[in-house]
């Protein structure tokens, strides 16, 4: 079940982001931009949503409405759950909730070393529109018209 975080879910979804990226800062010994928010704030403002079957919250995205569409700021799935399909069933989630606020595109922003992220939107119909170095991270901006 997908579900709006609530703020008893902060302690969980700090930890989720931590474990699902921290390969990633031994990869290029920089500490990916998720790792860096503030959960509680964007639980707060009802921009996280969490996937939970069970007891345990396997998943989540962010998602940030802009103007002309909406941002997937985040999906992260617990590495004890990933090569699942809940990357995929999260990121369509997404993209309706986009559809349901009206906004013609969802897009995302991911690091060029991550490489895998990269195939998998593509493989979803996410293209490149430009890259840029962002926050000391070098970024890869993808759009889906929806």
């Amino acid at each position: 079940m997908i579900r709006p975080a609530v703020p008893a879910d902060v302690s969980a979804v700090t930890s989720l982001v931590n474990a699902a990226y921290s390969g990633y800062v031994a990869r290029n010994g920089k500490t990916p931009g998720p790792m860096r928010d503030d959960y509680a704030m964007l639980i707060a403002k009802n921009q996280v949503h969490v996937l939970q079957p069970d007891e345990e919250i396997i998943g989540l995205v962010v998602l940030i409405p802009e103007p002309n569409a909406m941002l997937l700021d985040n999906v992260a799935v617990s590495p004890t759950a990933q090569g699942r399909g809940y990357g995929v069933k999260l990121i369509a989630f997404a993209e309706q909730r986009a559809r349901d606020a009206g906004r013609p595109a969802i897009r995302l922003y991911t690091q060029d070393i991550m490489v895998e992220n990269i195939a998998l939107y593509t493989k979803l119909g996410f293209v490149e529109t430009h890259r840029a170095e962002e926050k000391g991270l070098n970024r890869v901006y993808m759009t889906k018209m929806l």
